[in-house]
Order: structure tokens, then C-alpha cells, then sequence
């Protein structure tokens, strides 16, 4: 039995030879709160924004003025979720740099923190399949947001191309080459896809860890444990004189620094899973 009024660490148990989903304790008042009272907040603040910057897209096709649209809606669902960011490796944020800037993937509030945190324009890499999606789909077609369809490697390495292109455009992409969120707060295998990009637009690779984000939200728990969060920059990786070919090696270094800076601030360390 699980005690619904105190929270408590996440447990994964072993179903079949492997790690299940974690079970997470949450406290019924923070169930109610977040039922009546944020959800309906974080509702209200995206239909309200995402029309702001509908109308916007009337006459903006460049994006960038959805983007800074974008940037106040994620600031708004982060003080509603009362978790403040704290930015570690600010500094290197001073100077806007085209480059691929690469997340580890936690929860749906990672996105908010990237936009609220990242202090220049960007454009993100993201599923095909949102692109149908009302509304949403208009959004991203609407403000430059670069899609990728993942269902056969032909549309994979054109949706890449297009990312390419953007880079070469003086357009800085963020990606989270994990892919999709994390069921238990650890990392993923991380695909090589941001290092090809990189690689082919001669841009550096930005390893971004963010923290926190998982135990605020974590996958298919929908209540919000408001908590401080982190977002640490590293420092650029250089791509020039690679080629194409050493994209998996580079990945592998995206994730090394990116494993190295989340373990470093979060409570979770290597080896739990």
C-alpha cells in the first residue's frame, strides 16, 4: 500500500528481468492542487498565449516574434508551478552562438524551462506527427520550427537536412537527442542525429543537462511537485575537421558531458536504474 498523504523516492521494481516504472508517492494535496487549481491555470495561460501568437503569425513568418511569445508563456507555467530556475554556466549563454544546443529529456517541463532560460532565439527540432496536430501543428509550422519523421531513415535524414539548413541560416536548433522523456529520471541512449547536424553545418554541439524537471513531473504522474530547478550549461564541443563518419563518436561525448553535469546536481546517481 502506498501512503497517498507523504511523498516518498521513487521505487522501481523488476517486472520480468527488467526496471518497471517507478512508482512515486504523491500527496493528495498536492493531487487536488493540481487538478483544480494549476492544471486549469497552465490551461488557460497556453490557450491564451497560443493565441497571442496564432495572430502573430499572421503577418511574422520569420517566428521570431511566436518565439518571444513562446519565451513569456514558459516563464508564466513556471511561477505557476512555483519552481524557479537556476542557471548554472550562465555566462555562456552571454553571447548568442549558432550551435546545436542538446537536452537530456525528463518531462513535459523541460520545454518551458529551455524557453524561459535560453535568451536568444532558437528552433527546435521535433516529431513530424505534431505537425497535424490543431493548433499546435499551426504553431510550429507557422513560427519556423524544423520537423523530423522518425518512421523510415529516408524522412529521418531529411528532417536532419532541414535542420542543417536552419543552422547554416544563422539559426540556433535545441534538440533532445534521447528522443523522448525518461520513465525513470536517468538517461537515455542518445542518438546521433544533433552530431550529424553539427557536423554537416560546421557548428559547435551545446551540452545542456537539466535537473529536477523529472521529479517535478514525471512520465504518466500528473501532479505537479513544485520544486527548484537547474539548467547547466556546458562548455561547447567543436566540430571542426570531423566528418559525418565520427557523429557517433561525438555522441558519445555529448552524452558523457551531459551525464557528467546531471549526476553532478541531481539526487539520483549513476548506477540506481
Amino acid at each position: 500500500m502506498i501512503d497517498q498523504g507523504t511523498a516518498s523516492s521513487p521505487v522501481s521494481p523488476v517486472v520480468d528481468g527488467r526496471a518497471a516504472a517507478p512508482e512515486h508517492a504523491i500527496p493528495a494535496s498536492l493531487r487536488y492542487l493540481t487538478k483544480f487549481v494549476l492544471i486549469p491555470l497552465i490551461a488557460v495561460a497556453t490557450a491564451f498565449f497560443g493565441c497571442i501568437s496564432l495572430v502573430c503569425g499572421l503577418w511574422d513568418r520569420s517566428g521570431r516574434q511566436q518565439h518571444l511569445v513562446a519565451r513569456v508563456w514558459a516563464a508564466t507555467l513556471l511561477r505557476i508551478s512555483f519552481s524557479p530556475v537556476e542557471i548554472v554556466g550562465e555566462e555562456k549563454l552571454k553571447q548568442p552562438m549558432v550551435a546545436v544546443y542538446a537536452s537530456n529529456h525528463l518531462s513535459y517541463m523541460d520545454t518551458p524551462v529551455l524557453f524561459a532560460k535560453i535568451p536568444f532565439q532558437f528552433r527546435i527540432l521535433a516529431k513530424q506527427s505534431l505537425w497535424n496536430t490543431p493548433f499546435v501543428g499551426w504553431y510550429l509550422q507557422r513560427s519556423g520550427q524544423v520537423p523530423i519523421d522518425s518512421e523510415s531513415s529516408r524522412s529521418a535524414v531529411a528532417g536532419l537536412l532541414r535542420g542543417v539548413a536552419a543552422l547554416k541560416a544563422g539559426m540556433p536548433l535545441m534538440v533532445f537527442p534521447e528522443g523522448g522523456r525518461s520513465p525513470d529520471g536517468h538517461l537515455q541512449a542518445t542518438a546521433s542525429g544533433c552530431a550529424f547536424m553539427a557536423i554537416r553545418a560546421g557548428v559547435p554541439l551545446v551540452p545542456i543537462a537539466l535537473v529536477g524537471t523529472y521529479e517535478l513531473l514525471p512520465m504518466h504522474v500528473y501532479a505537479l511537485r513544485p520544486r527548484p530547478l537547474k539548467m547547466v550549461v556546458g562548455d561547447p564541443i567543436p566540430t571542426e575537421g570531423l566528418t559525418t563518419k565520427e557523429a557517433d563518436a561525438l555522441t558519445e561525448r555529448l552524452y558523457a558531458e551531459i551525464g557528467k553535469m546531471y549526476y553532478r546536481y541531481s539526487d539520483l546517481t549513476v548506477g540506481q536504474q
